[in-house]
């Protein structure tokens, strides 16, 4: 694995490596920290849009094995604008060991690949959320004990949490079941991904239009907001769309009664999630932001080592 940019091009193996060495470093952190396996090494983050988690996460995982990370936000690059993507790859990569970007456009984050000469991670992109979904099956995993043989209903927009939630899914012996409202499906190159890589592993993908019947036996419902970022212009459009498929105690009622509740945050409580469940006994949520950091511990320590 010489980039982390989507989780179609990783295998399965390679995947649960990374969830055995995420557990193995939030352990040794929750024992007294971290040993210094980064000392020396610069992480160069590239900021197009904004982030709490993405930002803080990497920062503090970076500082936690011993190295440094600089944040670079739209004003200091201006990527492809200000500078061509190769170029900011050529010049960026013989700074730093390594390059986390959190952008709009896909192709992005593969030209930065392409040119750069160290490690490029793929912090969020138009199409995949691959460390979302990673810190996603690391909190499935904690909550369950295993992976394999559950159900995962996700509930809301086919975007790019939802695609990178599917190839997890898939990779890691989970079944998948996704409910859209008509016109916001995943894409359908991503979702023939999800549906090739479940087949070798034994999984079903599933895409619908009815949220009740997604979350029926799940043990897992996940959400996201509606609109995303670059998408404001269709909140009002959306909302409606959307409103028959919102997270709540009925919805919730449906799933298995030991069922968890995921969301990746930021979230518009009372828009796709209530706050009696995002704050209910059955939610996972912070636990969930929590684990970025760990499981994006796991991805730095295998790039940058």
């Amino acid at each position: 694995m010489r980039h982390f940019l989507d989780l179609a091009s990783c295998s399965s193996d390679e995947l649960h490596e990374l969830i055995e060495s995420a557990l193995r470093l939030k352990a040794e952190w929750r024992a007294g920290g971290n040993a210094p396996i980064l000392r020396g090494t610069t992480l160069g983050m590239i900021f197009q849009k904004p982030s709490l988690r993405t930002r803080v996460s990497f920062e503090m995982a970076m500082k936690h094995l011993g190295g440094d990370a600089i944040m670079l936000g739209p004003q200091e690059i201006g990527l492809g604008v200000r500078e061509s993507v190769p170029d900011v790859a050529r010049v960026l990569s013989s700074y730093v060991q390594g390059i986390m970007a959190r952008v709009f456009a896909h192709q992005d984050v593969l030209d930065l690949a392409d040119y750069s000469r160290v490690p490029v991670i793929n912090g969020l992109s138009d199409d995949y959320h691959p460390c979302q979904a990673l810190a996603d099956i690391l909190t499935i995993r904690e909550r369950f004990g295993r992976l394999g043989g559950l159900k995962l209903a996700f509930v809301g927009d086919g975007n790019n949490v939802a695609a990178s939630v599917a190839l997890a899914c898939a990779h890691f012996g989970i079944s998948f079941c996704i409910a859209t409202p008509e016109g916001y499906e995943m894409k359908a190159p991503i979702r023939e991904q999800a549906i090739g890589i479940s087949k070798r592993n034994g999984t079903v993908v599933e895409m619908g239009t009815r949220p009740q019947a997604a979350v029926a036996d799940a043990d897992v419902i996940y959400t996201d907001t509606w609109v995303s970022m670059g998408q404001e212009a269709e909140a009002a459009e959306r909302a409606g769309e959307f409103e028959a498929f919102q997270v709540n105690a009925d919805l919730l009622r449906r799933a298995n009664p030991a069922a968890i509740v995921m969301h990746c945050l930021p979230a518009h409580r009372g828009d796709e999630i209530t706050d009696e469940v995002m704050d209910g006994a059955q939610s996972r949520i912070f636990e969930q932001a929590e684990n970025r950091m760990h499981a994006q511990k796991a991805i730095l320590a295998r790039l940058l080592t």
